[in-house]
Formats: C-alpha cells, structure tokens, sequence
C-alpha cells in the first residue's frame, strides 16, 4: 500500500521542507495537536511523580493502627506493592486503550484516558486504607498507561515526515514539566507543613493534597473534545478498512504477520529494560535520599513533623534534579536519533542510563551529592523514553500503531511490576544485613539494562524512513 500524504486539519496535503529548522514545515493546526498531545502526556507524568512523592507518607497513614506507627519494612514494603498495582494498571490500561486508539481513533481515546486518571488520581485522596488506595491506583493506571500510545501515534501522523522525530522527542521532553511541576508541589506542601502544629494543611495530611492537585487535568478533555480532529491518515485508513473489511487494531492481528510480530517483541523487550530500570530502581532513587536526609536531620535535632516536613521538601528537590536533566537528555535524544540512527541511540543511552543509576546508589550520601548525581542519572535515564516515543510508531502501520505501541511500552510495565517488588525483597531479605539495603539492591537491579544491549542486534533501524503505510 502507498504511503498515505500528510494533512492539515483543513484536508490539503502538506509538504515538508528540505532546508531551515526541523519546525519550519509546521503548520497552526500541527502545533496545536503537539501542544494538546505534550499536555496530556505532562498532567499524565505529573500524576506519576505526585505518586512517587506521596506513595511513602501515605503508607505511613493509612497502615498506622490506633495511635502507632506502622514500622519501616511495612511502610517500604507497602509502598512497593502500591507501586507494582499502579504499574499493572498501566500495563492493562495500555493494552486495553491501544487497540481502543486504533478502532475509535486517537483523540476520542485521549480524552477518555485523560478523564480517566484524573478523576482517580482524585479520588486516591480519599484512601482509607492500603487496599482501596491500591484500587484507585490501578484504576488510574489504566488511563495512564492508555494515555502515552494514542497520544504519540497521533503525533506521529500529524506531523511532516522531517519535524515527526523531533516533535516526539519534545513530546517526551516536556514530560519532565510535568515532573518538574509535581517536585515544586512537594516542595509547596512541605512548606506548609511546616507552618502548622499537627503536620495537616486544612485537615489533611500533604500526600492527599497532591491527590486532588492531580485531579485538575480533567479540563483537558475539554480543549480535545472542542478543537482536535482524527488524523486524516487514521481516517482514510479507517474508510479503506470499512470498504475491504479490513481489521483496525487488535493483537491477533499484530501477531499474524512476522514483520510486525517480530518489531513488537523486539519493542518490547526495549521498552522491559528502560521501564524496569526507572520504575524498579531509578525512582526509588527518592526513597534513598530519604533514608540519606533522615539521618542526617536527626542528627541536627529534626523530630516529628519537622522533619517530616524537610524530609518532603527534598523529597521534591530530588525529583526536581531528575527532571531537570531527564528534560535536557529527552531533547538530546531527538537528535542523537537523527544523527546517529535509533539502535546507536539505544545502545548509548542503556549504557549510560546502567552507569549513571549505578552510580546513584553506590555513592550518593549528602546533600551535596543531590545537585550532580541525580541530574546526571535523570539525563540518562529519560533520554532512552523520548527514543521509545520516536521509534516505537515506526516500527507499526497505521492500522496497528496504536496497539503495537501500547504492546511494546506497556506489556513490559507487567514485568516491571515486579520490579519494585523485587527491589523491596532484596532490601528487606538478601541484603537486609546490610547498614543501607537499598543501595546494594539497586545495584543488582541495574543489570536490567543490559537486556536492551542484547535485543538491538534484532531491531530493525527506521532513521530517515517514512512511516509503514
């Protein structure tokens, strides 16, 4: 089948041009579906790391029983489990909206995800106890995880074949705004907490308040519903299929054919070892720096809701330096990418992201350490997201990009969640002798990344190809 040419909202095919900056082919309308898509996918990464933040002081409440503290190895543990149910629901969710994209279309599916994990990332404030903290942790992992596929399949045909690359890497980067906006909430909240005798900002404790925060990017949808189109690819695909019977979406039909086969597990399998390595290790990276900062504000004299309250304040300084590197490694990956090729590009970025988290957690140990390490390991890490948002639309049809996408980001959140869990095990039983559990645990998990080493020699390289019809 040709390739099918590229359009305006208006109808009429556009043209790419050969020479200026990659945007210089864009049109109002190609702007307003990246600022729509990057929006969705920054409110989507600032649910993500308000539950990072809030995931460690909301098991210390809700598994306190009468008057006492629930201990540290159920509060580590606990937080965990929360972490591989979220990461479930993503998966599921990713899977489910994936082949939703393909049949209903992009936008439509883009609202009814982002509806989705805002209301529930809401209604997590409400949480009573761990189990139904848990519930709407999964049920907000579903619009999460449906969120990133659409989003990108979207862009991916909207744009000129020469500004779709770098369009997906700012996509990606602007995910770290998101990130970035969820720290400087943190960092809000914990200052208010300290303001306050009982450690609650209008009777609540701060974890609840990032909840309802994240609830705010429902009014999204409404700017979709009002102004984005389906993409006129994915509808003259849609119209072709109604006319031949053709199959839109779905995973026998991913899998009946060796080519797309063959890209979806190879996909996968990249997507495993980056996933891993930021949801099983790299964030947890936070609760290192807790346990770091703990003691030593307690050994300046911090207690109680003090240091309750400084601890939350670095634990949104910390993610900050993540994101600040992770905004300016996602933007070089767009260009790597182009330079290199996508397999060099993920060949440098598993090894760096390997070395840097390594790093992390065998030396970081005082605040010093937080301004260069972490900016340098967030830089690393999140670059090799912003080369899944590039690469994984190419390697699928129109007919299957959404599912395919879905299948390769999201089938690797089921093993990675476990990570966490694995992560929390080796603390708690095989290095639990350890003075620091985590660190040596972390290292061990590092070598996660080596399976995306291994998988490259079978990816297929799509630098300067257009997009399989």
């Amino acid at each position: 089948m040709a390739e099918l040419p590229h359009f305006e909202s208006s109808g009429h095919p556009t043209t790419d041009s050969s020479s200026g900056p990659w945007y210089s082919g864009m049109t109002r309308y190609h702007w307003f579906v990246l600022t729509v898509a990057a929006l969705g996918w920054l409110f989507d990464c600032l649910d993500q790391q308000l539950f990072n933040l809030a995931r460690k002081p909301a098991m210390e409440t809700l598994l306190a029983t009468g008057g006492a503290a629930a201990s540290s190895k159920d509060v580590d543990f606990y937080a965990g489990l929360s972490t591989c149910v979220f990461l479930a629901g993503w998966a599921t969710g990713g899977l489910i909206f994936g082949v939703i994209g393909d049949k209903i279309g992009r936008a439509k599916t883009m609202m009814i995800t982002i509806l989705i994990y805002s209301l529930c990332t809401g209604l997590s404030a409400l949480s009573q106890g761990f189990w139904d903290f848990a519930f709407y942790r999964f049920i907000t992992g579903l619009g999460v995880g449906g969120e990133f596929a659409v989003g990108v399949a979207l862009v991916a045909e909207v744009m000129p074949d020469r500004a779709r690359p770098y369009a997906l890497g700012l996509l990606q980067a602007l995910s770290a705004v998101g990130n970035f906006a969820a720290a400087l909430i943190g960092i809000g909240l914990g200052q208010m907490q300290l303001l306050t005798e009982s450690g609650k900002i209008a009777g609540w404790e701060p974890w609840r308040w990032k909840f309802v925060i994240g609830a705010l990017p429902a009014v999204l949808a409404l700017a979709i519903r009002a102004g984005l189109k389906e993409p006129e690819k994915w509808k003259a695909m849609k119209a072709e299929a109604d006319r031949t019977g053709t199959t839109l979406g779905g995973y026998s039909a991913l899998f009946a054919e060796p080519r797309w086969r063959k890209n979806a597990i190879v996909g996968m399998l990249l997507a495993c070892a980056g996933v891993i390595g930021l949801w099983g290790i790299g964030f947890f990276a936070i609760d290192l720096q807790r346990s770091v900062l703990k003691k030593t504000f307690e050994a300046q004299g911090f207690t109680g809701r003090d240091l309750a309250g400084k601890l939350t304040i670095w634990s949104g300084i910390a993610s900050m330096m993540i994101n600040i590197g992770a905004f300016f490694g996602m933007l070089v990956a767009a260009r790597v990418c182009q330079k290199l090729g996508r397999k060099p590009f993920f060949a440098i970025a598993f090894t760096s992201a390997m070395l840097s988290t390594a790093m992390v957690f065998k030396y970081l140990d005082d605040i010093s350490d937080f301004w260069w390490m972490l900016p340098i390991m967030g830089f690393c890490q999140l670059s090799v997201f912003a080369g899944y948002a590039i690469y994984f639309p190419e390697l699928f049809p129109t007919r299957l990009r959404s599912t395919g996408t879905s299948f390769c980001y999201n089938v690797g959140r089921f093993v990675a969640a476990g990570g966490p869990f694995l992560l929390g095990q080796l603390s708690a039983g095989v290095f639990s002798g350890y003075p620091e559990p985590m660190r040596p645990a972390g290292l061990v998990m590092c070598l996660v990344f080596l399976v995306g080493l291994a998988v490259l020699p079978f990816a297929p390289e799509t630098k300067g190809q257009q997009l399989p019809a």
